[in-house]
């Protein structure tokens, strides 16, 4: 395997929006492996919900029985907040081409990731679409038809839109957590 496409993300829940954007990855040719890495801590933010061995667990849950799926703790084991870039040029000691998959909601801050310039060297965008967000030209983007937000699924913790392997299991987490804040 020589090409992958890097999805990483908080996954503060991982709920069916993230299993979307995974089948679609999977449908891509040229894409041999979709490698899932949840964050310790995403850098722009102070601090999650749900602890990242969780997530990581709940990611496994999720994924372990597709193929061509590989859940990668990298930047949980560093236990610190880990830039992109320092993901992908982990990466880059095993396979030969990135695509990196974001979400359009990020392009706002694209230019502020660490090394933005060097790592937009290094890989390939695949933007996600949202909120029907511009995408530039120069990026790949696929279109998701789940309109889902980890944000809202901790406010409004709608079973649906979570992953039926362990949505309950989501669900009664963050409830709990709502309940005792």
């Amino acid at each position: 395997m020589k090409t992958i496409a890097l999805f990483g993300g908080s996954f503060d829940p991982p709920h069916i929006g993230h299993e979307a954007i995974v089948k679609t990855l999977l449908n891509f040719k040229d894409i041999d492996k979709v490698v899932v890495m949840p964050t310790f801590l995403n850098p722009f933010k102070s601090g999650s919900i749900a602890p990242s061995e969780l997530r990581l667990k709940w990611l496994h849950d999720i994924f372990d029985s597709y193929e061509r799926v590989e859940i990668n703790s990298y930047e949980v084991d560093l236990k610190k907040k880990t830039p992109t870039i320092q993901s992908v040029k982990y990466l880059l000691t095993k396979y030969k081409k990135i695509y990196l998959v974001i979400g359009a909601d990020n392009l706002a801050t694209l230019t502020k990731w660490t090394e933005y310039d060097e790592l937009k060297k290094m890989i390939t965008f695949i933007v996600c679409t949202r909120d029907d967000i511009e995408i530039p030209d120069n990026m790949l983007q696929i279109k998701i038809d789940e309109s889902v937000s980890s944000t809202d699924l901790r406010e409004h913790l709608d079973t649906s839109k979570l992953v039926g392997t362990c949505a309950q299991e989501i669900k009664n987490y963050y409830t709990k957590e709502k309940n005792e804040n």
